[in-house]
C-alpha cells in the first residue's frame, strides 16, 4: 500500500472495500465492491520511499525549478481473504 494507515505495529486491520478477489478462471470482480468480502492484514512496519525528484526546465531562458517528494506507506502482511 502507498498510504500510511492510522494503526501501529503488530495490529491487524481490516478492508471491507474489495475490488477484486479470485484466482485463474474462478475471479469476482466488484461494481465497484465486492459484497460481504473482507480482507484481514497484519501491519508490519511503517516508513517513507525514495524521494520523488522533479525537474522543469525551459531551454533559452535560464529557467530550471527542482522539486521533490516523498510519500508515506505502511506495509502489510495480508492474512485472510473472505
Amino acid at each position: 500500500m502507498y498510504a500510511k494507515l492510522d494503526a501501529g505495529e503488530g495490529d491487524s486491520v481490516e478492508f471491507d472495500q474489495v475490488l477484486m478477489v479470485g484466482e485463474g478462471k474462478d475471479v469476482k470482480i466488484g461494481t465497484p465492491y465486492l459484497d460481504g468480502s473482507r480482507v484481514t492484514a497484519k501491519v508490519k512496519a511503517h516508513g517513507r520511499n525514495k524521494k520523488v525528484e522533479i525537474i522543469k526546465f525551459r531551454r533559452r531562458k535560464h529557467h530550471m525549478k527542482r522539486m521533490g517528494h516523498r510519500q508515506d506507506f505502511t506495509e502489510v502482511e495480508i492474512t485472510g481473504i473472505s
